[in-house]
């Protein structure tokens, strides 16, 4: 059986989505979307873009996916949350593809990721981030009042309520 080669590539995923080549913005979605299906994370952390003879590791500046849509369908308990990606990945909010929120201490700004497959997260875009909240509720938690969402039996923090809020 032949080693598998394993190198770095210059390809870069931005925060919004768009990957890069040399610098360059790779705009045929279709190659993108070839990348996309081979992209995996190493239990290291790093990203690699994986065929059966190499590994190339990539640079992701945030998550390798955008959100850029959901549906929300169904209420209480049997609602559901089915995400799109900017590369057409589909999936629904639920323990398998959690929710999380993560708040930058400085600027108090939320960043809402929803797990995609293996280690692979999309960023939810702002847009359809304010589209949960419509959507969400209030409940009591041990740490005050929170606005979450349910999806597929599962219920997600999208953050805390203030009394500034």
């Amino acid at each position: 059986m032949a080693e598998i080669l394993t190198a770095d590539i210059d390809i870069r995923i931005a925060r919004d989505g768009t990957w890069y080549h040399e610098g360059g913005a790779i705009r045929r979605k279709p190659l993108v979307k070839l990348f996309a299906g081979i992209l995996r994370r190493d239990d290291d952390g790093a990203y690699v873009l994986v065929t059966p003879v190499e590994r190339r590791r990539i640079q992701v500046e945030d998550a390798p996916f955008v959100a850029v849509e959901a549906t929300v369908s169904g209420e209480g308990s049997e609602q559901a949350i089915i995400f799109r990606t900017n590369v057409d990945d589909e999936v629904a909010a639920g323990p398998d593809h959690p929710i999380r929120v993560v708040v930058d201490p400085e600027t108090g700004e939320p960043s809402p990721y929803v797990m995609v497959r293996e280690g692979l997260e999309a960023l939810i875009a702002r847009s359809v981030y304010y589209q949960l909240v419509e959507a969400g509720r209030v409940v009591d938690s041990d740490e005050g009042e929170v606005l979450g969402i349910d999806s597929c039996g599962s219920f997600y923090v999208l953050g805390a309520l203030t009394d500034e809020s």
